[in-house]
């Protein structure tokens, strides 16, 4: 097993403030050293902030990525800083959900890559934002999200 090359990234390992707003925040890549092999990796965002651009008020989403990597990775300290950047930042769900996944794909340039937004109701309205880059890899074996659509309480 190789070991990860690190050098180059400016997070890790670093006491880093965190960014002030999504395009301030430095998203950062390792090289994959299992490129050439089909696999899914996962990051998950339950407690997911930002701000309602029209009211100020706060909104909270699951959220759910899935890539499969090819040349690179995603260094995780810095996608937990990119994520948190958005809790002073006011933005449409749509319009977090998509920049996201389309951050990370400017930065990997993955195989395939999803995102799934389950936000909270505000309003009496859940909003949920998927987007994906096309089809799945043929033959990838693909977990269901696991997160169940808005119910309420009935």
């Amino acid at each position: 097993m190789s070991k990860t090359d690190v050098s180059g990234l400016t997070q890790l390992g670093a006491n880093t403030q965190a960014p002030t707003s999504p395009e301030e925040a430095v998203l950062e890549r390792v090289p994959n050293s299992n490129a050439g092999t089909q696999y899914v990796t996962r990051f998950t965002a339950p407690e997911f902030t930002s701000l309602c651009p029209m009211t100020g008020q706060p909104d909270f989403a699951h959220i759910v990525i899935d890539y499969v990597p090819g040349e690179w990775l995603v260094e995780s300290k810095s996608l937990k800083l990119f994520l948190f950047s958005f809790r002073n930042h006011g933005a449409f769900h749509e319009d977090c959900s998509v920049y996201i996944a389309k951050r990370l794909v400017a930065l990997l340039d993955p195989e395939w890559l999803r995102i799934g937004a389950y936000w909270y109701p505000r309003g009496g309205i859940p909003i949920d934002v998927f987007w994906q880059t096309g089809a799945p890899p043929e033959g990838l074996w693909l977990p269901d999200q696991g997160v169940p659509t808005y119910r309420g309480r009935g």
